[in-house]
């Protein structure tokens, strides 16, 4: 299982700003993060793909 972070997330979301990741990344419909670290948040990289499949089909990678 692969986890990703604020930083990883703004490179999948086409390098927006860490804010405008973090904006997101709050967003109601964005995937739960599946632990909260010193680091902060961390997701499964397999959720945030498919959020981006559904959400922001632009940039999803095939």
């Amino acid at each position: 299982m692969e986890l990703v972070g604020v930083s990883e997330i703004r490179e999948m979301l086409g390098g927006v700003s860490r804010q405008r990741a973090s904006v997101i990344a709050n967003q109601r419909n964005f995937p739960e993060p599946i632990a909260v670290l010193a680091m902060g948040k961390v997701w499964r990289k397999s959720d945030v793909e498919k959020w981006i499949r559904q959400h922001r089909p632009d940039l999803a990678e095939d």
